[in-house]
């Protein structure tokens, strides 16, 4: 018999208990201040048809969707084709993002949705990419949209929630990144670069920052088939990347300069300053950077794009922007929307290489033992009142001596331990040890819930 391999799937992990608590306290957090935002939560499928999904993140995108085979007749019919492709022998994929089946979501439900529909999705999304540090296959992904609404108000609104959870969880160091896909146009536009060819163009401009300007040039003409002269023009309308966010005005009144009489150049820049000036007093202000190398990859960005990076993270910690053609993909009516969605992993990884979670919380407030089997139902009944009063509690499941109840007890880190044994039945009250200092007491059964919510402040 073949031995069956218990690891998880490449690029798929296990979350034991200790990790996946820590997750759902970041989780939990993230939660909490959208919400304060106004944003309510949404959940979608894990599959979509693969025509929603297919030709909405470009050609490199749609590489790494997880495709989903026909089943039955349907696989058996495309099977017998010549050649058959995978669309052809599949219908279904594992949703690669959040944003499109929020798109779809819109299109499908506009009439039964507000006028400004703000949401946020907190959940996994897989893609068949290549396993290393930081990247999975399976991932979650945090993400915050408003739809409906074209004002600069959004993105400042967005950048503000984003950088409120970042700071709560200890990130003091993070800039958020901004550009506009009309400024990049524009600069596409004056430094001379085809149009057929700035797609590619700007794929290489945005690897800026990880492979160096050298290695952009060099990409740019060998692999994107652009002219030196003007690579040699483009650069110096791109500038230098700027590092800090006083800087900003600097930036864009020199973007002026270069492609301000531009139309695409002239909104962008307007937009731009309207998102600085929006955010001037939000958690935000500190850390927005304007970076025209800035380009991010997926097609459907239309407006204001955003990356946080850490000096501490390899990568982008978070992405988003905004995306006003989307949603008239799936219908007619076309809606202006704005999004961002929070790197949830790879902030993960960071807190804890930087041990940013402190101690780990009890997973309860205090352990029931039991004595016997005649006695069980007590100690049951008493874990009752005490959930009844608000209490986490644990019960222990069997009748060992009590040296492997408390040892249970204290491999969990369960602070109390309450003891039903005969005398404390007959008395009335619970014996409540302290696992820390090793200190037990004797308590009123009608006071327990009290005592042990006191010594937990």
């Amino acid at each position: 018999m073949t031995q069956v391999s218990t690891k998880p799937a490449s690029g798929m992990r296990d979350f034991l208990p200790a990790e996946a608590a820590r997750r759902k306290r970041v989780f939990d957090l993230i939660e909490e201040v959208y919400e304060s935002y106004g944003f309510e939560p949404l959940e979608t499928p894990s599959m979509e048809r693969l025509t929603t999904l297919l030709g909405k993140y470009g050609d490199e995108g749609d590489q790494l969707l997880f495709k989903i085979m026909k089943r039955g007749k349907k696989l058996e019919r495309a099977l017998k084709r010549d050649n058959p492709t995978d669309t052809d022998v599949a219908d279904m994929g594992l949703r690669y993002d959040l944003t499109v089946p929020l798109a779809r979501i819109v299109a499908e439900y506009q009439n039964d949705l507000p006028r400004f529909f703000k949401r946020y999705q907190i959940a996994p999304v897989w893609r068949a990419d290549r396993p290393q540090h930081g990247r999975f296959r399976e991932f979650y992904q945090c993400d915050v949209d408003v739809v409906g609404s074209s004002s600069m108000t959004v993105e400042a609104e967005v950048a503000s929630a984003l950088s409120e959870i970042l700071l709560r969880l200890g990130f003091g160091d993070f800039r958020i990144h901004i550009n506009h896909r009309r400024l990049l146009s524009a600069i596409m536009e004056k430094a001379g670069i085809a149009e057929d060819k700035q797609a590619g163009a700007l794929i290489s401009i945005d690897k800026l920052d990880k492979v160096g300007r050298n290695e952009v040039m060099r990409e740019l003409e060998e692999e994107r088939g652009i002219d030196p002269d003007v690579i040699n023009t483009l650069l110096p309308i791109l500038g230098e990347v700027p590092t800090a966010s006083d800087h900003n005005e600097a930036t864009i009144a020199r973007l002026r300069e270069e492609v301000g009489e531009l139309e695409d150049g002239q909104v962008a820049l307007d937009e731009l300053e309207q998102v600085l000036s929006y955010s001037a007093d939000s958690p935000a202000s500190e850390h927005l950077v304007v970076d025209p190398y800035l380009a991010r990859g997926l097609a459907y960005y239309t407006g204001p794009i955003f990356e946080i990076r850490s000096e501490d993270a390899a990568g982008s910690i978070g992405g988003g922007g905004r995306y006003d053609e989307l949603v008239g993909m799936f219908t007619k009516q076309s809606l202006p929307a704005c999004g961002f969605s929070l790197g949830i992993e790879r902030i993960l990884i960071v807190m804890e290489e930087r041990g940013m979670f402190g101690d780990e919380p009890a997973p309860a407030d205090v352990l029931v033992t039991l004595w016997n089997e005649e006695l069980t139902p007590q100690s049951m009944r008493l874990a009752r009142e005490l959930r009844d009063a608000g209490l986490r509690v644990d019960v222990y499941p069997d009748t060992d001596r009590y040296g492997k109840q408390f040892s249970y007890a204290d491999e969990r880190n369960i602070p109390f331990v309450a003891i039903l044994a005969p005398d404390e039945v007959e008395a009335g009250v619970v014996a409540l040890k302290n696992m820390k200092s090793g200190d037990q007491e004797k308590v009123a059964r009608e006071d327990v819930a009290g005592w042990l919510r006191e010594k937990a402040q």
